[in-house]
C-alpha cells in the first residue's frame, strides 16, 4: 500500500458512508496534502474494491476519472449503485461527505 500518507488516505475511503462522495480538495485537506497527491494515491489504487477510489471526485461536482477497469463509465455505474444521483454530469453538493482532519 506504500507511505503512511498512502495508507491513511486509503484507510479514509472506507470511512465515506454508502451514497455520499468526497472531493480531492476535501479528503487532501483532512490528510494534510494537496488534491494533487490525493489524486496520485487513487490512481494506483491496486484494491479500488477494498478502498472505494470512486467515491473522490472534483469539488465542482464532476464525477473525473477513474483508473479502474471501465474507466469513467464503470464509476458512474458504481456511484449510481451507491444511490448517488447524477444529473448534467455532474453530483449535488447534498452528497459530499466531509472529513475531520486527520491527526
Amino acid at each position: 500500500m506504500g507511505t503512511d500518507l498512502n495508507r491513511r488516505v486509503l484507510e479514509m475511503l472506507r470511512k465515506i458512508p454508502q451514497g455520499k462522495v468526497a472531493t480531492y480538495k476535501a479528503l487532501a485537506a483532512a490528510a494534510s496534502t494537496g488534491p494533487r497527491v490525493i489524486g496520485r494515491i487513487m490512481a494506483c489504487n491496486k484494491e479500488p474494491k477494498k478502498y472505494p477510489c470512486y467515491k473522490v471526485v472534483l469539488s465542482s461536482g464532476e464525477v473525473g476519472n477513474y483508473s479502474a477497469r471501465g474507466g469513467r463509465k464503470k464509476k458512474i455505474l458504481l456511484l449510481r449503485k451507491d444511490g448517488i444521483t447524477i444529473k448534467n454530469g455532474k453530483i449535488d453538493k447534498e452528497y459530499f461527505w466531509k472529513f475531520r482532519k486527520y491527526n
